[in-house]
């Protein structure tokens, strides 16, 4: 079945094509016969009572430096498609759920994965909060004396925005630090938000593994190694992705939390595990296929797509 698959996102023509989870999802389409149309977030918008797109019908190579050919530009009906994939990276502020605001009106007849209800309701901080037996100890909190008492509890603790992403403004506070107050400050005059305080894991050291669910399922794992001096792990900031099979206790946290994920439309996930405690549930726009595909030798991407064409022939649209 010959799909037109639409890609929100930002600009294809600078993603990383031997990183990039969206590059990847796309080359796949492509190699199953479906048609690609590329627009960015800020051509997405409700008019003449109907969400309309502006973008670019598009054909990837793995090229480096001429990965993507890009057609003339053309305004649609976002209904004119068969799917749509919200993989614009976060900050997860209010245009981004606008933007699940507006891709709501078109789902399910046009498939959104991720689902934006969900998406817009299952903040990567937040949802692991329903899961409380498999997470740190963690506090969500705009008072400064509950965040001196959650230090003073636990010592050694990990102080992050809770809609941050990429591993920004993450610190670690020790035993004898005495940045808090200041650190309060810093956060309070940026925004609004509360802050997310979590105990800290010595396991990082031996990594912070990503597992990839598709459709409540995992599928398989990278781990991602901090840097020797460094509490984060993100690949971006200097981790290193190494190869690592999942765990019976990966497989109890994958289980407790996939009938969730697959009865709210959550078809590609990623979570972050650190020892034995489950950190983040990333649904926006979770990355690690290709490094993941790499080390095992296994095409999930094919796995996710088809999921993906399974419910649209399912839906009858």
């Amino acid at each position: 079945m010959r799909m037109r698959i639409a890609f929100q996102m930002d600009p294809i023509q600078t993603v990383d094509i031997n990183a990039d989870s969206t590059f990847r999802l796309a080359e796949e389409a492509q190699a199953r016969g479906h048609d690609l149309f590329f627009y960015l977030p800020d051509r997405l918008r409700f008019e003449h009572g109907t969400v309309r797109v502006t973008g670019q019908p598009f054909t990837l190579r793995r090229e480096v430096g001429n990965h993507v050919t890009l057609g003339p530009e053309e305004t649609h009906d976002l209904t004119d498609f068969d799917v749509v994939w919200l993989r614009q990276d976060p900050p997860f502020d209010m245009g981004y759920i606008t933007y699940t605001h507006l891709l709501d009106l078109v789902h399910p007849k046009t498939l959104v994965v991720n689902d934006p209800f969900w998406v817009r309701n299952f903040p990567e901080k937040l949802l692991v909060l329903k899961f409380p037996d498999l997470i740190p100890a963690t506090l969500i909190t705009r008072d400064l004396d509950a965040l001196k008492a959650f230090k003073q509890e636990h010592g050694d603790i990990i102080v992050k925005p809770l809609y941050g992403n990429g591993g920004a403004g993450v610190f670690r506070l020790g035993p004898d630090d005495r940045n808090l107050n200041s650190l309060f400050e810093t956060f309070s005059a940026m925004n609004r938000e509360p802050i997310i305080a979590q105990e800290y894991l010595p396991a990082i050291t031996q990594g912070d593994k990503r597992v990839i669910l598709v459709d409540g399922e995992p599928v398989g794992a990278i781990n991602r190694v901090p840097q020797s001096g460094e509490t984060r792990s993100n690949m971006h900031v200097g981790g290193r992705a190494e190869k690592v099979e999942l765990t019976e206790r990966d497989r109890e946290i994958c289980a407790a939390i996939g009938p969730t994920l697959r009865e709210n439309g959550q078809v590609f996930v990623g979570i972050d595990v650190i020892g034995d405690r489950l950190t983040e549930i990333n649904v926006t726009s979770p990355t690690g296929l290709q490094e993941m595909e790499r080390f095992d030798g296994t095409n999930v991407t094919a796995r996710i797509w088809e999921v993906i064409e399974a419910k649209r022939a399912a839906s009858g649209h």
